[in-house]
């Protein structure tokens, strides 16, 4: 099939980076100043030769193929404003990245239109949305293997990492991070975690060998979209903790790669039998990065990716 020229905007940076990997080429919108949403191509992430910054202003000039909206304001608003009448006439695919927020259960998507596709990122998104005329397909994330990183484990204490954690509040876990510390010693990276009393931002790139230093990974989030930051630990080798709420569930497997449970005591336990045996939490992160490679190697991710442009644009 020949190379498909998509428009898509910059919501989460680390998802699009590995998105971009699919061999079509990319145009991320962007507008001055690069406010959230609108950054386009930029950030320390090593773009390829095919994502391409595209200044709001010049959508309309644009030469398009597919319409990838990621958020409900380029949905909503953006495709109104910004796109030309042929251009909002294109294939459309609306990548959900979140579990409905207003209900868990009973909420309607807001792309219920039978001429876009919804693309999941997890079966557990998929399963809580309401969908009545969009179709809908899941493609599970898929992450690259960093180069020259693997698992050390040499400090006892576990790592979190979490954006914006304290102002995210209680659906992320602040609380629970906050309860656990107090019991385990834990450290907190990621956008604003010195709000937290946290280590600060690593960049993604040095993010893996940092990460790899510690005893065990700590996921305190209730309710999201299972984060890539998990699937990135598991990948160098990390054993994982975490509540075993949405997709998390799927992807531990208590004794195995790591321990899931909705008890935080339980958990607590566990991260504190880790800290005192070094040896169990290599054996656990092996498993994990094992199952890592299985389940979310990026050539799957690219695979299925393909399959679903190719499906809209046929």
């Amino acid at each position: 099939m020949r190379r498909l020229r998509v428009l898509t905007w910059h919501t989460h940076g680390n998802y699009l980076y590995y998105l971009t990997q699919v061999p079509h080429d990319f145009f991320v919108l962007s507008k001055p100043g690069r406010p959230p949403g609108y950054a386009g191509v930029c950030g320390d992430l090593p773009w390829g030769s095919n994502v391409r910054d595209l200044p709001a202003s010049e959508v309309k000039r644009q030469r398009l193929d597919c319409i990838l909206f990621q958020d409900d304001a380029q949905y909503l608003s953006d495709q109104h404003e910004l796109l030309s009448e042929a251009q909002r006439g294109l294939p459309k695919i609306y990548l959900e990245h979140d579990p409905p927020r207003a209900s868990p259960t009973d909420e309607l998507h807001l792309a219920d239109d039978a001429n876009v596709l919804v693309v999941h990122v997890t079966a557990f998104n998929a399963l809580m949305w309401r969908h009545e005329r969009s179709p809908t397909r899941v493609i599970e994330h898929g992450v690259t293997e960093p180069d020259g990183v693997a698992y050390r484990g040499e400090l006892p204490r576990g790592i979190v990492v979490v954006n914006n954690l304290k102002r995210r509040g209680r659906r992320l876990g602040h609380d629970l991070f906050v309860a656990a510390r107090e019991r385990v010693p834990l450290d907190l990276v990621g956008m604003g975690a010195e709000e937290a009393c946290g280590v600060g931002e690593v960049r993604h790139a040095a993010l893996p060998a940092f990460e790899a230093r510690y005893r065990f990974f700590f996921n305190p989030i209730r309710y999201t979209s299972l984060g890539l930051a998990v699937i990135e630990a598991m990948m160098i080798g990390l054993p994982v903790i975490a509540f075993a709420t949405t997709e998390m569930a799927t992807v531990v497997e208590n004794g195995k790669t790591g321990y899931v449970d909705t008890s935080l005591d339980r958990l607590v336990e566990r991260m504190l039998e880790l800290v005192a045996a070094p040896a169990e939490a290599r054996r656990l992160g092996a498993a994990a990065r094992a199952y890592a490679r299985e389940r979310f190697a990026i050539g799957r991710f690219v695979s299925d990716w393909k399959a679903a442009l190719t499906e809209v644009a046929a």
